[in-house]
């Protein structure tokens, strides 16, 4: 159970307590604390650092005997760097790794051999993973050799009773690598980590290389070898659907951290994390009668930021949709928020906010938004909204009656910070209504043209009168050219006239 601190009046769960010594302790094989891996950047003559690679970068975990746990995320989040890191093929930076009880952070190749027949790994690459000079009788049979183990019955006959277990004929004993397709040489790979009998199996992509008909027949091979041989194992995949159906519990990693860890159900149904919700709903589903309905997709912003220099704080915050001020400057604790569900985030998906006095959305953050379905955030706020309320109640319910006041204060403050919660929501909507309006420029402007016309309708009728007063005005002018014609045609006929005379003067002359 979590502890709460309402000092402010507000139920803020806070980290939980590690586990006693004993009881959980004895089914927990392996443990990882505060594990890092950064690869080192050298440049120069004198080849100095300038920088590293931070692929893991303080991660935390546990796995109990006999359960499957899942790893999940994008390319380049370090989960195959930490798979190897745990079964020691690389030494760790940092942190404290705890196998069955004993402390392998810091183990020579000498002092781990011994080790090896309890931890193995099956690689990415079924291509790249076995040696091409070497017979399948050969690869497989190795680590009999170096262990210095003779099984019952002799090398080959196990070799050929693995070889038949993962679904190959014995009869592929003294086959090269190059004749075997991929699938079958995943099954090698396989068939090569379990011939000690390991009590842990970190699966780096088992699956990846396979055509779908192949990844179910792998898949179930996994989980009966896990019946048979009581196998633990790690599976890092990109495949959510085939992680759901061979995990215990997931983890989701982002940029070399952990942000969120539970089990399956609880995971898939309630996503707690934003960019765990990101990935649910990147699943398909193969359902026909879906075909046509409309799919609440949430398409993130932008590309992963590069391990060199991770964003300060949250490292999510550059493509979250709910990002603040306090995801910029504070990183999130893996908090258990709910039994068995551990969170890294200020504000929680199906859950009320660790940081409800920060709502003032990043800039990023309402970029971000444009990409998320208004059904999302709506739902998002809804549940935040539910969630705030089933806690006040639990609150109240708990708190003696002598500090029902303080009850009282809480959720006051709680039903004002759901208020603000969907004021914030409202506002991302409004930002997508302005710029949808300008993107839409033509149509916004047809509503100003006809206002210009309504406002200036006045002045149009104003001009008229004034072109009927210059009308009137010019009349005179017209009548008065009339009366020049009148007079100039008078003028022509006295010259007329005056003519006659001028007949007789010559005549005279």
């Amino acid at each position: 159970m979590t502890e709460t601190n309402k000092t402010d009046g507000a139920a803020i769960p806070q980290q939980a307590p590690a586990p006693e010594t004993g009881g959980d302790d004895r089914d927990v094989l392996l443990r990882v604390e505060g594990l890092t891996k950064h690869f080192p950047i050298k440049k120069g003559i004198l080849q100095r650092q300038v920088g590293a690679v931070k692929a893991v970068d303080g991660i935390d975990f546990e796995v109990r005997k006999g359960e499957t746990l899942g790893v999940v995320g994008e390319s380049g989040c370090g989960k195959s760097t930490m798979g190897r890191v745990i079964t020691r093929l690389q030494d760790p930076t940092g942190g404290r790794i705890t196998f069955d009880g004993q402390d392998i952070t810091r183990l020579g190749t000498g002092r781990m051999r011994p080790l090896r027949r309890d931890i193995q790994m099956i690689f990415q690459d079924p291509y790249g993973s076995l040696n091409p000079r070497h017979t399948i009788g050969s690869i497989v049979s190795a680590p009999f050799r170096l262990q210095g183990v003779e099984p019952e019955g002799g090398v080959k006959k196990e070799v050929q009773r693995l070889l038949e277990l993962v679904g190959l004929s014995p009869e592929h004993y003294n086959r090269y690598p190059h004749e075997f397709s991929g699938g079958q040489r995943q099954r090698i790979g396989i068939a090569r980590a379990l011939a000690l009998k390991p009590k842990l199996v970190v699966a780096d992509e088992p699956v990846s290389a396979l055509d779908v008909s192949i990844q179910a027949q792998v898949v179930n091979l996994m989980d009966d070898l896990q019946d048979e041989l009581g196998l633990t194992y790690v599976i890092i995949a990109h495949d959510l659907s085939v992680v759901r159906h061979v995990s215990d519990r997931i983890a989701v990693m982002y940029l070399g951290k952990m942000v969120e860890i539970a089990d399956r159900t609880s995971l898939y149904e309630a996503p707690m994390h934003p960019y765990t919700k990101a990935l649910m709903s990147a699943v398909p589903v193969p359902d026909p009668k879906r075909r046509g309905a409309k799919s609440e997709r949430i398409l993130l912003r932008g590309d992963v930021p590069s391990p060199i220099s991770p964003p300060s704080g949250c490292r999510f915050h550059t493509r979250c949709w709910k990002a603040t001020e306090i995801c910029k400057t504070t990183e999130p604790q893996l908090l258990e928020l709910r039994p068995g569900q551990r969170v890294a985030c200020h504000h929680p998906e199906n859950f009320a906010d660790q940081a409800p006095q920060d709502t003032v959305l990043l800039t990023a953050a309402k970029e971000a938004s444009e990409l998320v379905p208004d059904a999302v955030l709506e739902e998002s706020a809804e549940t935040s909204a539910a969630v705030a309320a089933e806690v006040a109640e639990t609150a109240t319910t708990k708190e003696p009656e002598a500090e029902k006041p303080s009850v009282t204060k809480a959720e006051v403050t709680k039903a004002e910070k759901v208020e603000v919660e969907k004021a914030s929501v409202t506002e991302v909507a409004e930002t997508k209504v302005e710029k949808a309006e300008a993107e839409k420029s033509e149509a916004a402007e047809k509503p100003s043209v006809t206002k210009a016309e309504k406002v200036e309708k006045p002045s149009v009728a104003k001009a008229e009168e004034t072109k009927a007063e210059k009308v009137e005005v010019e009349k005179p002018s017209v009548t008065e050219v009339a009366e020049t014609k009148v007079e100039k045609a008078e003028a022509e006929k006295v010259e007329k006239t005056e003519k006659p005379g001028t007949g007789k003067a010559a005549e005279e002359k």
